[in-house]
């Protein structure tokens, strides 16, 4: 590869977003609620090749609306190149409806009326950024208009002149060729000359085609495979990949022999279907990282099974998409994984892997207390109606200290419903690190504040992190201990289910014995119990403690986030011991510790000794001083 590939893939086609049907076994007409995924198999591919650790890019138009800045954060939060993705300021972005019936039935419609990726042109080719990368990969689609065609054809013949691999994937819906009622997005095949016809006028431009059977038909002009794959060895030379389903696939490099089974045929494991949607894609991006990587047809056709094998099992399709660490899992032992939605190993790195960020060095603002704040109010003669504005006066103080002290990327709060709504809604969405407490204040055992959790995440944003606090100690009495490790678990389920991350906090109860080795006998007895909690809050431990924990955690779940430590309103020399003690321990990334912070000064401020301004520079100097003791800690190594 030139130094001027710096691109493993572009994808050229359609990126859209789909809608999906949440009630799986309902029809379209009956679905209650939806999904909303990034889409379209042009950007699935480049989604699912950015999993598998390609360097990949977009090649298309969204629209100027929320839809296409989602697609194209979405993607760009994946590492996909996006400078090529154009806004489309005359077009909407495209939309597809579509649900789950059963393992045959798959409802969508189109929603792709004058559509923004229908509107890239042979001026948006750039020469110089085709040639940057190794491979060109197109969807079928695109070549079903004279407009997106002419760009097509310039983006290959770019291509060709540069020594860069193409590839297409005859990606068929009549329905987008104008073959079909409008409301018709299922089927999948109708005959059609014309298609055939302009089809093959560009087959000979590909070094890899791709497809199934029925769309090799198409390709081919003829309903009878064998046939179909001859008539397209005829107009081109390409390596044709046929999807054979459950069977697999075949490989055709030469001459195309008398039947699919002499080809290069490469089987796959069979799995339990429940959505074939985006599989194709999937399968495509499996097969590229083989095909890009010089690994040989074999490896990349079990590459593209076994990604198409991952996706049939799921719900969506780019969110499905796995991973390059969970691909190579389940690879090393598929035969043994005849249902992969249902494998613990599996979904938990496909969870882990997918991520949309990391975090390091926190310095979070844990403001989420009840409680404490009514206590504080009651005790001030204050009406309790103050606090959620007291709440939006701390979040100011923070933001104010987040800017001064340079903490983008590394800020976050903890923040309650309760009384702090408002808060939650003005920082979500600003790229902050923000945790959510569920627990019902004080109980043990463990309650949630709003009730059962399958009725409170569908409300929560994703980027919130579900925090639940237990007190909780492995000496507790067996009927207490189980209760609350069943209510633990059910929580952390539902947030495998929600997407959402869940921050685990442990607190020994005040009247039971604490020392270092029982927090570390809570949190391996919480991995016995399958909880993988993404982050750990737990209180200042020893520095030998701290090994014992990252000893535990490294081995039980190598993609936890890590800790994170709090503060029960321990005074400021004690956190900085704390604090040192953490010194040079990667699992502990950041604190979240609230009353050493807004404490006193919320106390003033309820009593009426300070103004909201006072209020802001106590918070200010705190927050300040803590991010300083935290900074310094290393200083003690």
């Amino acid at each position: 590869m030139s130094a001027r590939k710096h691109l493993d893939v572009i994808c050229l086609g359609r990126v859209a977003v789909d809608l999906y049907g949440q009630q799986i076994g309902a029809r379209l007409e009956d679905m209650g609620s939806f999904a909303k995924y990034l889409g379209g198999s042009s950007g699935n591919l480049a989604y699912g090749t950015a999993r598998q650790g390609l360097k990949s890019a977009m090649l298309s138009r969204v629209g100027d609306d929320h839809m296409g800045r989602f697609l194209r954060e979405e993607l760009a939060r994946l590492g996909v190149d996006v400078s090529h993705l154009k806004t489309d300021k005359d077009r909407l972005t495209g939309l597809v409806v579509l649900g789950i019936k059963d393992e045959d039935t798959f409802p969508l419609i189109f929603f792709r009326e004058n559509c923004a990726d229908m509107g890239i042109r042979a001026e948006d080719i750039d020469e110089e950024f085709i040639a940057s990368a190794r491979c060109l990969a197109i969807t079928g689609t695109h070549l079903s208009h004279p407009d997106t065609r002419a760009a097509v054809v310039k983006a290959l013949e770019i291509a060709r002149r540069h020594g860069v691999k193409t590839a297409l994937d005859i990606d068929y819906r009549p329905v987008l060729w104008g073959l079909t009622s409008r409301g018709d997005g299922e089927t999948r095949f109708i005959p059609s000359a014309a298609v055939t016809e302009q089809l093959q006028q560009t087959l000979g431009l590909f070094d890899v085609i791709v497809g199934t059977e029925e769309e090799f038909h198409i390709a081919g002009g003829s309903t009878d495979t064998v046939a179909a794959l001859q008539a397209v060895r005829a107009v081109s030379g390409a390596a044709l990949v046929c999807k054979r389903g459950p069977l697999g696939c075949s490989v055709f490099e030469g001459a195309i022999p008398a039947t699919l089974d002499q080809g290069l045929t490469v089987y796959g494991v069979r799995v339990e279907v429940l959505n074939v949607l985006g599989a194709g894609d999937a399968f495509m991006s499996g097969l590229l990282r083989g095909y890009l990587n010089d690994e040989g047809w074999e490896q990349a056709c079990r590459y593209a099974n076994a990604c198409g094998a991952l996706v049939v099992s799921r719900h969506g399709c780019a969110p499905a998409m796995p991973s390059k660490e969970e691909l190579d899992d389940y690879l090393s032992r598929a035969e043994s994984v005849p249902r992969p939605d249902l494998d613990a190993r599996l979904n938990h790195l496909h969870r882990v892997t997918t991520r949309d960020r990391e975090w390091d060095d926190l310095c979070i603002l844990a403001f989420d207390h009840r409680r404490q704040f009514v206590d504080m109010a009651i005790e001030a003669g204050a009406d309790i109606g103050e606090i959620p504005r007291l709440k939006k006066l701390i979040l100011k103080a923070g933001r104010q200290v987040a800017e001064e002290a340079g903490l983008k990327g590394r800020a976050g709060i903890l923040a309650d419903t309760t009384f702090g709504q408002p808060v939650l809604n003005e920082i979500t969405g600003q790229g902050w690190w923000i945790g959510r407490p569920l627990e019902l204040p004080s109980s043990r055992p463990l309650r949630l504040e709003h009730g059962n959790i399958g009725s409170q995440l569908i409300d929560w944003p994703l980027e919130h992190i579900v925090k639940c606090l237990v007190f909780y100690h492995p000496e507790d009495q067996v009927e207490l201990r189980l209760e609350q490790e069943r209510l633990i678990t059910e929580v952390y389920q539902a947030c495998c289910k929600s997407g959402h991350e869940l921050l685990l906090e442990v607190i020994l109860p005040a009247d039971m014995p604490k020392t270092d080795e029982l927090y570390v006998r809570a949190i391996k007895r919480f991995y016995n119990l399958g909880v993988k909690p993404d982050w750990w809050k737990l209180p200042p431990l020893s520095s030998t403690g701290w090994d014992e924990v990252t000893a535990v955690v490294t081995e039980r779940d190598p993609h936890c986030h890590g800790v994170v430590i709090l503060g029960l309103d321990a005074p400021q020399a004690e956190l900085q011991a704390g604090f040192n003690a953490a010194a040079g321990k990667a699992l502990v990334k950041g604190f979240a510790i609230g009353r050493t912070i807004f404490g006193a000064p919320s106390r003033d401020w309820l009593a009426g000794r300070l103004d909201d301004q006072g209020l802001i520079e106590a918070i200010k100097r705190n927050y300040h001083h803590l991010i300083a003791l935290w900074r310094q800690r290393h200083q003690g190594e």
